[in-house]
């Protein structure tokens, strides 16, 4: 009797030591893109998966969660078990931006998620139909001041430093251009090609293809640089506007209490990536500019940026219940 209880003791103890063995992953990986398909946020999330998953021979598994700003799909990740078996794509808008801009969210981005991986960042782009009657900014100012409240914007969602750059233009040009939020840049960039809206405020990865195919005109950046995909373009700082300057970035994150090791290892495996002239083709190519960091520059540039941004907000006057 007491033979056999040794013995599914041993083999129990034996199993457990077997899964604890496992290299980290032994499964698939969900990365949740908080946006639909289409749009910057969606394109660099499968780049890296793909990538990740062709370098390491993981099953990396992009899972859209599109809504709100983003806020959907970040609650989903703060929510998930923290095994390392999911992460997301986060960016500033929906990490940084919208805790200040939403009057109630599920989560807080500095308490229930970690920082894992920085993969880039992106100057935001204001463009306008090939046909449109607005061939500067100039124009678009003009006509703002003309008629208020009359020219729109398209972008991908309230709470998004892409609307909050329309809103922060507003202010810097004494204009008032009508908000129009859309679920996601590809419905946004379809009423903008179609002339149904003015303007679309959006990532340089979300315009740039259409850009290239001259299909959009591209009046300005909003970073305080220009871009190096796009160096013809000018800032909205070159055009008058002094010291102009909103950029976004994007990076993976995982549930708050995800072990040390995990993150450190995704880190590691993003980093070796990002270092590879074919990653950093890649994510040129789409409008973006790569950049790594640690986990703990990743974590401290998510603090700088989520005490900055909340007098940003308020002075912006945006709100959404």
């Amino acid at each position: 009797m007491f033979k056999k209880i040794i013995t599914a003791s041993l083999m129990a103890l034996a199993l457990v030591t077997a899964a604890q063995a496992q290299p980290y992953p032994n499964k698939p990986i969900r990365l949740i893109v908080p946006f639909p398909p289409g749009g910057g946020t969606d394109i660099l999330s499968r780049l890296v998966a793909q990538k990740l998953t062709e370098a390491n021979k993981w099953n990396v598994v992009p899972d859209n969660r599109g809504g709100a700003g983003g806020t959907i799909g970040i609650a989903e990740a703060a929510r998930a078990a923290p095994t390392g078996y999911d992460m997301v794509m986060g960016q500033k808008d929906n990490l940084v931006v919208a805790p200040w801009l939403y009057k109630s969210l599920s989560y807080d981005p500095t308490k229930d998620l970690v920082a894992v991986a920085h993969v880039a960042y992106t100057p935001v782009v204001i463009v306008t139909g090939v046909q449109s009657r607005f061939k500067t900014l100039a124009d678009v100012v003009a006509a703002a001041k003309g008629k208020p409240d009359t020219v729109t914007y398209g972008s991908p969602g309230n709470g998004t430093t892409i609307h909050l750059a329309g809103e922060i233009f507003n202010t810097a040009a004494g204009i008032k251009l009508r908000h129009i939020p859309y679920k996601g840049s590809n419905p946004a960039m379809i009423d903008v090609l179609a002339g149904n809206v003015d303007l679309m405020v959006s990532s340089l990865p979300s315009a740039i293809s259409q850009i290239k195919a001259g299909k959009l005109r591209a009046l300005a950046v909003t970073s305080a640089k220009r871009s190096t995909s796009m160096p013809d373009i000018p800032t909205v700082a070159e055009l008058g506007y002094k010291d102009f300057d909103v950029s976004t970035w994007y990076g993976l994150f995982m549930p708050a209490g995800t072990p040390k090791e995990i993150v450190t290892t995704m880190n590691a495996e993003v980093n070796k990536l990002l270092a590879t002239a074919d990653m950093k083709a890649a994510v040129h190519a789409q409008g973006a500019e790569v950049q790594n960091m640690t986990p703990d520059q990743f974590s401290t540039l998510l603090k700088t940026d989520y005490v900055k941004w909340k007098d940003i907000v308020k002075a912006s006057g945006a709100t959404i219940e």
